[in-house]
């Protein structure tokens, strides 16, 4: 199994017109603290071997979500600087969708993400 959830945060973290238009640093694993307008949770939906040789995993697939969150505006420009980032580390968009939290009155993006890398000692 392989860990990619570092990797995606890191490279989130490092986009500086992205964390301009959050406002900061508001990436989170999960879940984000309360009271923040704009922010980003992001988690593995799953993470399984794909390929093997001589009853070795060799490569994993793993699929990733990315949630963009906004309370008064548009998630268009933060979601895609996500997908220029996600894209730019190999993944591949299989799904996004615009949702509205009643409860809450949030927007949101859900991003859904595939890559395929080697396992290492596979």
């Amino acid at each position: 199994m392989i860990n990619v959830k570092p990797e995606v945060l890191a490279a989130l973290e490092e986009n500086t017109d992205l964390l301009s238009l959050l406002g900061g640093p508001h990436i989170y694993q999960l879940k984000a603290p309360e009271g923040l307008d704009k922010y980003i949770t992001l988690f593995e939906l799953t993470n399984f071997d794909s390929a093997w040789a001589d009853g070795t995993a060799f490569m994993a697939e793993v699929h990733v979500q990315v949630d963009v969150w906004v309370k008064a505006a548009s998630t268009s420009p933060i979601a895609a600087e996500v997908d220029k980032t996600m894209k730019s580390l190999g993944f591949k968009r299989t799904s996004s969708a615009d949702l509205y939290e009643d409860d809450t009155k949030i927007f949101h993006k859900a991003l859904r993400y595939v890559t395929e890398r080697e396992v290492e000692g596979g």
